[in-house]
């Protein structure tokens, strides 16, 4: 294999390709036409679009942005991954063994292990995937994916891609379909500004599972978070009596930590937006801020300025954070011990902002729970290295076993 992997010749793989998406400059275009992007904050609708369903022609249309339209011959057996939001998609409609990549493959296991404890029959073994961010092109060519669940905008972002090389990989191996930047609506780079639209986390799903042809499942699943969030809307506590809540995420390596709005438009707050608590960091400038919300740079003055009656720490259902050790940490600290979550005892674990359907369902019951146990019942803690929380049946805000039978086909 060449170092500068132009493969010359005939296209690969005619059984995935490219439909309404064309390309223009070098330039994987393909947005949406008018009407095809469903209306803001819309769940549980199927979005499946089928083209020739004839014995001659199998074949069917997925439409999502920035791809555009991509046309299957055949349900893809191998799928690439980055971010673990599409991951956990491809991993809920039953799929998860599909996968040959994803970033921080190590990372993703030791989260998502501890919530599919909870799901009878649900278990991932994802050791050794390649860690696919950034991406090389030679290891594209060698892993020869029926799709790469990836956003092509993001991945042109990467040092050593350009657009071309966007669409050499689509014709050679295996088509781009995916969407990133609406986890937070961030900015998408310029050249594809005009192909790009924002979804929520439910709607990207949907389009998801038309590559798969598991609108089914798809329905199933969006159902059971329906129910939960009609639990919610009907419970929470009026405005004037919820708490005051900062999301964060400590550094690894010092004292450092980021803040992240907890309604801000995007999937990133997919579990937290629907609840409605007030956010400490509405209006928190700190270095690094962007107006995109995602990454402000918070220390602790600026955390005590906000003052949170609730703190929702990121991180530690993984095997790289420890939950006891943070909140010795800021009971030991000058400043830090001032804060009203620390002295009231309401400093909680979270999972993690990339979020797929299986992690948005856990995280917005384990939220509501944290932020209004009243309501939703206490919140049991969480011991590190343990697996997601044992809660009574009575007090769980959605169906396990419903969740694990649809994930294993039985919707």
């Amino acid at each position: 294999m060449t170092s500068d992997c132009s493969h010359d010749g005939p296209t690969r793989r005619d059984c995935v390709k490219y439909g309404s998406a064309v390309l223009g400059g070098g330039l994987l275009a393909g947005c949406l036409e008018d009407g095809d992007a469903p209306a803001s904050g819309t769940t549980g609708t199927a979005l499946a679009t089928t083209t020739g369903t004839t014995a001659e022609d199998d074949s069917y249309t997925a439409r999502m942005a920035p791809a555009g339209g991509v046309e299957f011959d055949a349900v893809p057996e191998d799928v690439f991954t980055i971010l673990n939001h599409h991951t956990d998609m491809v991993l809920a409609l039953g799929r998860g063994d599909a996968v040959n990549a994803m970033h921080a493959p190590g990372y993703i296991e030791s989260l998502y292990s501890k919530f599919l404890a909870r799901l009878d029959g649900v278990s991932i073994d994802w050791t050794g995937l390649y860690s696919s961010w950034p991406p090389t092109k030679e290891r594209l060519y060698e892993l020869d994916s029926d799709v790469h669940l990836a956003d092509p905008a993001k991945v042109a972002t990467a040092e050593g891609w350009d657009a071309d090389d966007i669409a050499e990989v689509a014709e050679n191996v295996g088509p781009w379909f995916g969407n990133t930047l609406s986890g937070s609506h961030q900015e998408p780079p310029g050249d594809w500004a005009d192909e790009y639209e924002y979804y929520d986390l439910w709607e990207i799903f949907a389009r998801v599972a038309e590559v798969f042809q598991e609108t089914e499942r798809y329905e199933a699943l969006a159902a059971v978070r329906q129910s939960m969030l009609a639990t919610v809307e009907s419970n929470r506590p009026p405005e004037s009596e919820r708490p005051s809540a900062a999301q964060v995420l400590f550094s690894t390596s010092d004292d450092g930590m980021w803040g992240y709005k907890l309604n801000h438009p995007g999937y990133y707050a997919a579990h937290t937006r629907p609840l409605g608590a007030e956010d400490a960091l509405a209006d928190a400038v700190g270095e690094g801020y962007g107006d995109d919300g995602r990454n402000i740079t918070l220390d602790y003055e600026l955390l005590l300025e906000a003052d949170p009656d609730v703190l929702l720490v990121l991180g530690p259902m993984s095997a790289y954070h420890d939950i006891a050790e943070i909140r010795s940490r800021l009971e030991s600290h000058a400043v830090a011990s001032q804060l009203t979550a620390v002295q009231e005892g309401r400093v909680y674990t979270q999972g993690a902002r990339r979020q797929g359907p299986i992690l948005n369902l856990f995280q917005t019951e384990m939220a509501a729970k944290q932020l209004y146990p009243e309501q939703f019942g206490e919140w049991p803690g969480y011991v590190d290295g343990e697996p997601y929380p044992e809660i009574p049946a009575e007090e769980q805000l959605f169906d396990r076993q419903r969740v694990a039978d649809v994930i294993a086909g039985e919707p």
